[in-house]
């Protein structure tokens, strides 16, 4: 019988010169393909997998199965155009100019000079594609910034912020340039559509490559397929929480047919795919009834977007990637956005952007199974805008320590986004009162230690006082002076009427 068995397996061989061999091989020895699936205003405790008691999240709670998830991933920023802006940069958003959410028409936006993931893999030989939320500039698709296209993504799908009316049969998708008018649908099946025709139909077969997924879900205005919304009316308050939780569980669905899509064209097992959200959940109308729907949740943690405490900024987070990564596993090593950067580059073997400073460090060896990751640099936010009086925190290890600044504590007295007021105080203020929380002990930052832990405090606001002022000496500032007054004599004759 055993000689039966080696004969067949010979002539096997012979008759077929080792197809599915040489594919493994060629599988394995080939580059990683990377899959980023970036959500828009998803809270901590959003997901099944996260801990949410209703909302059904079938297909990223089996992502999380089949990768590691991240019980202590955050954000660069409390708000989505930094967030954004670091994860593709790899530098803290300050260091950039993106200091706040970008409106339509501002002269913030990305520089020109700045290096993304997307250039970077562009010039290892990868085909690059961004599909949804942009929101890097406030000209979008004008040649008066640069554009998805400009920042290495060969291929582009996008908007420059929201989806527009609503997430139901949006109207401001730009593809490449063009202006497409409404589209049927709602937006995040839409945005997988687009990424999966691209994958099947408009990649280069023949290169690796990396696929920039951004959802607007759930970002206000949300809007929800009815059956989905069905399925939570018995179980929620108000329908507009059933609307938020079906608008989840539809981001969930796309996440679903991006994955299937992946296995059905034999990507799965060598495709790096990393979700996570730009920020936590939504702080407007919360459990209230009204005109929105926002309804996500950071669980145990303290404050929402727009804040420094944890529930700004922590945020989910899924990596997977098999063979690389063993399944089922759940880390709780502080990671950030800004670390996929050097992640991706030390995956590829090509070098780092030289002439500036990187914030986040590669998490291959997390992936190895090594959990003392080293930092040349802790995890730092900082946002001048913020909705508690803190403005500056940084995290080292399980110790996170939060300042207050100089300048006012109050938003008001800043003035609307980013302008010559607010600019002098990004530029210019000084930390004062720091808080101090141990955050293995204290998810939820309900004991302030600075008076227990004086020795450890100074050592850690030495550090953060050296980054902050290295971060706001690099941040550039922004002539806004044609912006305000456009929108004083819009605000003019809006009132006028």
């Amino acid at each position: 019988m055993m000689n039966f068995r080696y004969a067949f397996l010979l002539i096997t061989l012979f008759l077929f010169p080792q197809q599915g061999l040489w594919s493994a091989e060629k599988q394995s020895d080939s580059k990683p393909n990377i899959l980023v699936i970036l959500c828009d205003d998803l809270g901590y405790g959003d997901l099944a997998c996260y801990g949410h008691p209703q909302i059904k999240t079938p297909h990223i709670d089996r992502l999380a199965s089949q990768g590691m998830r991240l019980t202590d991933c955050y954000a660069s920023a409390p708000v989505c155009s930094p967030s954004r802006a670091g994860l593709l940069t790899g530098r803290t958003p300050n260091r950039l100019g993106v200091y706040d959410w970008i409106p339509e028409g501002h002269p913030m936006h990305l520089k020109q000079d700045e290096v993304t993931i997307a250039q970077l893999l562009q010039k290892a030989d990868y085909d690059t594609a961004h599909v949804g939320k942009w929101h890097c500039n406030g000209l979008f698709n004008s040649k008066k910034q640069p554009q998805p296209g400009d920042h290495g993504f060969q291929h582009w799908f996008s908007t420059q912020n929201n989806a527009l009316p609503t997430h139901q049969n949006p109207n401001n998708f730009v593809r490449n340039g063009k202006p497409l008018g409404e589209i049927k649908g709602f937006s995040c099946q839409i945005v997988a559509d687009e990424g999966i025709r691209w994958l099947k139909e408009w990649r280069a077969v023949d290169k690796p490559f990396f696929l920039h997924v951004c959802f607007h879900e759930p970002h206000e205005r949300v809007a929800s397929p009815p059956d989905l919304v069905k399925q939570y009316l018995d179980t929620t308050l108000y329908e507009d929480q059933a609307q938020y939780f079906a608008n989840v569980a539809n981001m969930d669905a796309a996440v679903g047919k991006l994955m299937k899509t992946l296995d059905e064209l034999k990507l799965t097992e060598n495709t790096l795919v990393f979700f996570t959200s730009d920020n936590g959940p939504e702080t407007l109308n919360r459990y209230g009834k009204g005109s929105r729907r926002s309804w996500g949740t950071p669980g145990v943690l303290r404050g929402m977007k727009l804040h420094i405490y944890e529930g700004g900024i922590r945020v989910p987070g899924i990596i997977r990637w098999p063979g690389r990564i063993e399944a089922g596993q759940e880390s709780n090593v502080p990671v950030s956005s800004v670390d996929m950067l050097p992640t991706f580059c030390e995956m590829v073997n090509i070098s780092l952007p030289k002439n500036r400073e990187l914030d986040g460090t590669s998490l291959l060896p997390l992936f190895a199974g090594n959990n003392d990751l080293q930092r040349s640099t802790p995890l730092f936010w900082n946002y001048y805008r913020a909705n508690s009086t803190p403005r500056v925190a940084m995290r080292e290890g399980d110790w996170k320590v939060v300042a207050h600044w100089s300048g006012p504590e109050g938003i008001r007295r800043l003035g609307n986004n980013v302008n010559s007021i607010s600019q002098e105080y990004i530029k210019n203020a000084k930390l004062t009162k720091f808080e101090l929380y141990n955050l293995k002990e204290d998810i939820s930052e309900q004991h302030n230690l600075a008076w227990q832990e004086r020795e450890r405090l100074n050592h850690l606001k030495k550090k953060l006082n050296q980054k902050y002022k290295e971060v706001q000496k690099e941040g550039p500032v922004w002539d806004t002076k044609s912006y305000e007054q456009s929108r004083e004599k819009s605000l003019f004759k809006d009132q006028a009427k």
